[in-house]
């Protein structure tokens, strides 16, 4: 009997010393919990996760934020009413995919995924290509194709200059043949003084009128004729893009852009700007809507810098409906001025604005390319870092006549950490996106 009870005591002694051990070992193993940050103040912040929420105490580091996803290392039991310890802590990023990152009912939407398979296909360096919009070099435009794999061209009128359509056909043909993705020929032909293509005798007998005088001669109904009649001769070129409309409100017969613009109020100009983009989508060849937002009577940005310094509100009211109206009738394209706005960004040009890119891509729901005006012109060209801020603002493509600088720009803030690549990859699948809704990828593959 006594031996049976000395027994009963030992094992008793047993269970509660090998139960103190696990306690003991329990206090002291790192545990997690995982979770997002529903609170954060000066004392702690407030995790709320499957068991509960909890109180942490930080440790040196103030980088929590509130709807921050964290995991956390403590030790011992949790308490919900008390301020808990921690040892470690992870901030989770989360990753979303570059598509959910797009308007999911955006213009290019229906080819995202297609351009996303192309996309991940592609090395970082094929991905910068893909958002430069070059000016075509004096040099060997070819083999510049070949190494920097660009989205596209711009040709300008030195481009067209005493040559043939079978010699521009031949040209551009040759550089399509060695881009493995089809590119964006594009052109400024807006009609009047700025006539890259139809300058040329060899291609057109007379030079497009500017589109004052057409509505002077034949109001929207002639825009609306020389829309599709500039339309087919660019496209027998083997231009897919043009630079074009103009739809800056310019009130000023003095002011720089006058010759360039409707001329009109902001309700004709509207009107203006719905029939050639509504007139284009009958052909192949894609216009661009441009300055915004909004060149009005400011001065030339070739030659240096230009502040615009209106009201927000006057700019909202004269000058984005235009916009609008392209964008509503499908405008595929917006190219933004360097025009320092002070009443949306102080002291940057719009090109290089986040603000402008959010009032283009929110309040008016453009989901399309944005494109810089040339960044090498004299309004941008010796701003620091002209090239990756015009990516951070919101570009999808960027204009250049420098593309080594541009390429190398973007190229070292990328293995610097300084440009998220997820910056890069949204613009160059956009871009990607817009050549398969203008099926240009057929003979491509």
């Amino acid at each position: 009997m006594g031996d049976k009870k000395i027994y009963s005591i030992v094992v008793g002694v047993g269970i509660v010393l090998i139960a103190l051990f696990f306690l003991v070992i329990n206090k002291n193993k790192l545990q997690d919990i995982a979770g997002n940050v529903v609170e954060v103040n000066d004392r702690y912040f407030i995790v709320d996760s499957e068991d509960g929420k909890y109180k942490f105490a930080y440790l040196d580091e103030r980088d929590i934020t509130e709807k921050s996803n964290i995991e956390i290392k403590y030790k011992g039991k949790l308490n919900e009413k008390k301020i808990n310890k921690m040892k470690s802590y992870t901030i989770v990023k989360e990753t979303v995919s570059i598509i959910d990152q797009l308007e999911s009912n955006g213009i290019f939407s229906a080819y995202y995924d297609l351009a996303k398979e192309k996309l991940d296909k592609l090395t970082v360096d094929e991905k910068i290509g893909q958002v430069l919009l070059a000016r075509v070099p004096e040099g060997d435009a070819t083999e510049a194709v070949k190494k920097y794999k660009f989205g596209g061209y711009v040709l300008f009128e030195r481009d067209f200059k005493d040559k043939t359509k079978e010699e521009i056909n031949t040209e551009i043909k040759t550089y399509q043949d060695v881009s493995d993705i089809p590119m964006i020929m594009a052109t400024d032909e807006e009609g009047g003084k700025v006539v890259r293509a139809s300058s040329n005798t060899k291609l057109r007998s007379t030079p497009f009128l500017s589109s004052q005088d057409l509505y002077k001669k034949g109001s929207f109904d002639l825009i609306r004729e020389d829309t599709l009649d500039k339309s087919k001769f660019l496209k027998d070129l083997g231009i897919n893009v043009n630079l074009a409309p103009v739809v800056d409100v310019v009130t000023d017969t003095t002011a720089y852009m006058y010759n360039r613009s409707f001329g009109q109020n902001t309700e004709l100009t509207s009107k203006y700007a719905e029939t050639v983009i509504k007139a284009s989508k009958t052909d192949d060849v894609s216009y661009v809507l441009k300055h915004f937002p909004g060149y009005s009577n400011n001065s030339d940005t070739h030659s240096g810098s230009s502040v615009d310094g209106r009201t927000l509100e006057e700019i909202k009211e004269t000058d984005l409906p235009p916009f609008k109206a392209g964008i509503d009738a499908m405008a595929e394209a917006v190219l933004v001025s360097h025009n320092i706005v002070d009443s949306i960004e102080k002291d940057t040009p719009a090109s290089l604005s986040k603000n402008v890119h959010e009032m283009l891509r929110q309040e008016l729901n453009f989901s399309g390319i944005v494109i810089t005006d040339d960044l090498d012109m004299l309004a941008t060209k010796n701003s620091q870092d002209v090239y990756l801020n015009a990516l951070k603002a919101g570009n999808d493509m960027l204009i250049v006549t420098d593309y080594d600088a541009a390429f190398d720009e973007v190229k070292a803030a990328i293995n610097d950490n300084i440009l998220d690549p997820d910056v890069l990859d949204k613009a160059a699948l956009r871009v990607i996106a817009w050549k398969y809704y203008k099926v240009l990828f057929p003979n491509k593959g």
